[in-house]
């Protein structure tokens, strides 16, 4: 066999029908755009050049990853249902970007490395500017605060070609450490020597330039690095962040030294807010942070303060501390001074008004998570609730914001009350809802929550009272569609219909089970198309999650009333080939008290599995002697172990996984603990290292430029060279040009193939 394969007919026709619709809302919520893409890219996509450097991936000459996928149409709609096709838009589009302007008169959108704009009135398009710069991957394009024109950061107009190679190198490379613990995840595309640097300053270094909507431009600052920039809520002042050297060939470019600073439009600065040092050293605990003043930010409910977290801990959570964040902030050219102390870490924080913005702290190591109500105008807060971050069941939701008339992201506020979002977690399901809080006496009133057969989720108000509410219904067989909810009577806006009909037809059902200690489990069982109930073939997907409390991991997760996405990186399609499928079976490792997920992880994995292929059994829909457990990256890391730890299973699909978890020695998933505090563990946890227990069939696969930190194509070449000196049944394909996620058609099609072949040979459909 030789040359890209293609599955069964039915397979190939799923994955190329395969495209997606969706809507992005304006800001009024008036009206909206619709867009359509394609979830696949072709292989020569992914064959045009690629810079990697400092842990980015990008196409030297458009200046952005060529593997991201990419919108190919878009059109306006408004609440009458009209849809109306933008005209003048460019000629094959690849749209990455889009963003409203805060008037939701226009779009913006980028086009390769072009800028483009669409007014709604016309519903017509036009250039205006190229060579936009999107190497760091941050939204390179950002509106004025009345709509005016846009911020854009391109390609210096004078810039001229990449340093070239030197023909002989000039010297080695050397790096050498003087004592101190240096910790570090294992990253990948970092820099490497001198010239990988100058290459990193030619394709970061951009100028910022304001555009009009004629599309007239003028250089705001010139010649920087920058790594991000916002407007103030007065629209007179920029704050931006800009990258220096030293640089590392250590850590990508995320740890390297920032500057922060503000200046007018003018480009004259006017104070430094932030001087973050380079970062090469980080504690592997969860909670650690980097040390100086981080996320930088406007308050967007005053004319021009910057607010900023600093960690009062250095940023050591091992270190002891009563207050761990603050949340700071400065009026420009005023002093700094406390806007709020926590003590754990600041999470997230929303602003309203003078009385009221809306904070959330919370610490890994307890999972415990804390919301305060903040008076900015006197620093006065109330805890308004306390839960824990795994107790999806008690979860009181997110607040809502909207763009206000001057371009605000703003709390929405009825008198004292604010709307709270939320999936609703329950042991019924997932029952979306929206409520009205009260914030003086701390109740909720519930204004909206989602009901069988659909799955509902709220996605805007029309009005401060929730009287008009507009709602994302999807449902077994129908996608998301954009619905006007009014007086208990739902307007369907949007008419998007299934991209791959057939999997309609197939059986969706979300079940329930115990593990043998009692801890709840849950799967979505997928089930062929006029199944005729006898037992089958059957494929486990997983992907394991931890916990510190088993009443909390047995919690439900999903919605029986969801629509089934047609995902080939998931197991659904094979439901098509006359398999029972269980999708995401719960795979809970639990740790609770002072005991460590990861220290029983093995045997709760192999209990968390006879659970789910007795539940299979049981209902009659699977055949013991006929299971595969399959999963990607951390799934297929459990694939194999479960493989090397019983016969549960008789075959095996692992992608893009890691083996040898003495390769990963810095931390791993949700492991905190370095190699040399748990050697054990780690050892335990290492298919690798008892290779030697498989004796059922191993399908490896693995993307040949994976770039995801841990997930080396070293892993799964030398998993398979183990299995094959030890004589088990195994079989690697590396897919030329892919990631760690899979984008080229060809490459998904034979992925499928390999999968379907597999399966095939070792269980028969």
């Amino acid at each position: 066999m030789s040359g890209y394969q293609i599955p069964s007919s039915m397979l190939a026709q799923a994955v190329e029908a395969s495209r997606r619709r969706s809507f992005v809302l304006s800001p009024q919520r008036h009206h909206w755009v619709l867009t359509e893409y394609k979830v696949l890219l072709e292989l020569c996509d992914l064959s045009e050049p690629e810079m990697r450097l400092a842990g980015l991936r990008f196409h030297p000459d458009w200046r952005l990853c060529n593997r991201d996928l990419y919108y190919d149409a878009l059109s306006f709609q408004d609440l009458q249902g009209g849809v109306r096709a933008i005209e003048g838009m460019p000629e094959s589009p690849r749209i990455r970007t889009l963003s409203w302007s805060p008037d939701g008169k226009f779009l913006a959108f980028s086009h390769n490395d072009e800028l483009w704009l669409a007014e709604v009135a016309t519903a017509s398009a036009r250039k205006l500017v190229g060579r936009l710069n999107q190497v760091n991957g941050t939204v390179n394009f950002r509106w004025l605060r009345d709509s005016s024109g846009m911020l854009a950061q391109v390609v210096p107009f004078n810039q001229g070609p990449a340093p070239a190679a030197p023909g002989v190198p000039g010297s080695p490379v050397v790096q050498e450490h003087l004592g101190g613990r240096s910790p570090s995840r294992t990253f990948q595309d970092l820099l490497k020597n001198e010239h990988d640097e100058a290459l990193f300053t030619h394709y970061l270094t951009s100028d910022l330039v304001r555009v009009e909507l004629s599309g007239q431009s003028q250089v705001v600052l010139s010649g920087k690095l920058f790594s991000g920039f916002t407007i103030s809520p007065d629209n007179r002042y920029i704050l931006y962040s800009e990258i220096l050297r030293p640089f590392s060939y250590q850590v990508p470019l995320g740890r390297f030294p920032l500057r922060t600073a503000v200046c007018d439009f003018s480009g004259q600065e006017l104070e430094v807010v932030s001087e973050l040092p380079l970062q090469e050293s980080t504690p592997p605990d969860f909670d650690a942070v980097r040390p100086g003043r981080r996320y930088a930010c406007w308050r967007e409910d005053v004319p021009c303060t910057v607010v900023w977290l600093e960690a009062r801990d250095g940023g050591d959570p091992r270190q002891p501390a009563e207050i761990r964040d603050a949340l700071m902030q400065k009026a420009v050219g005023e002093e700094a001074r406390v806007f709020l102390e926590v003590a754990g870490r600041i999470e997230s924080l929303t602003f309203g008004d003078e009385d009221l913005a809306i904070v959330q702290e919370g610490w890994w190591k307890t999972r415990n998570r804390r919301v305060w109500r903040v008076f900015p105008g006197t620093g006065e807060r109330e805890l308004l609730f306390e839960y824990s971050s795994e107790d999806d069941y008690v979860n009181p939701g997110r607040p809502i914001t909207q763009l206000d008339d001057q371009g605000r992201q703003r709390l929405i506020r009825s008198g004292d009350s604010v709307y709270l979002v939320g999936p609703g977690a329950s042991a019924e399901g997932e029952r979306p809802f929206l409520d009205r809080f009260d914030l003086k006496s701390k109740t909720s009133e519930r204004v909206f929550q989602s009901a069988a057969p659909f799955y509902d989720y709220p996605t805007g108000l029309l009005d401060p009272e929730a009287k008009h509410i507009l709602i994302q219904r999807e449902s077994q067989t129908r996608p998301p569609n954009l619905v006007l909810w009014h007086d208990s009577q739902a307007r369907e806006l949007t008419q998007i219909e299934p991209a791959v009909p057939m999997l309609t037809r197939v059986g969706k059902e979300l079940i329930r089970y115990k593990r043998s200690d009692g801890v709840e489990l849950t799967g979505t069982l997928y089930l062929p198309p006029d199944y005729d109930g006898s037992a089958l073939p059957a494929l486990l997907w997983a992907y394991p999650s931890e916990y510190k409390s088993a009443a909390r991991a047995g919690q439900l997760r999903d919605s029986p009333f969801r629509y089934i996405h047609p995902s080939w990186g998931g197991p659904l399609f094979f439901a098509l080939l006359g398999y029972a499928v269980l999708d995401d079976p719960s795979f809970p490792v639990v740790g609770e008290g002072e005991e460590e997920p990861n220290d029983t992880y093995v045997k709760q994995l192999l209990d968390d599995a006879g659970a789910a292929i007795d539940e299979l059994v049981r209902r009659g829909v699977g055949d013991r002697e006929r299971m595969a457990i399959g999963g990607h990256s951390y799934g297929a890391f459990t694939a194999a172990n479960l493989l090397a730890h019983s016969r549960l299973f008789k075959a095996a699909i692992c992608r893009s996984g890691a083996y040898n978890r003495t390769l990963t020695p810095f931390g791993f998933q949700s492991e905190e603990r370095v190699y040399w505090q748990a050697r054990e563990t780690y050892q335990a946890m290492s298919p690798f290292h008892v290779a030697d227990q498989i004796q059922d069939a191993v399908l490896l696969i693995h993307g040949a430029e994976d770039s995801n930190s841990g997930t080396f194509p070293l892993q799964s070449e030398r998993f398979y060279q183990a299995l094959k000196g030890l004589g088990a049944r195994a079989r690697l394909c590396i897919l030329p040009l892919e990631d760690h996620g899979y984008r080229a058609r060809e490459s998904v099609l034979h992925c499928l193939w390999e999968m379907e072949q597999w399966l095939e040979r070792h269980l028969g459909a």
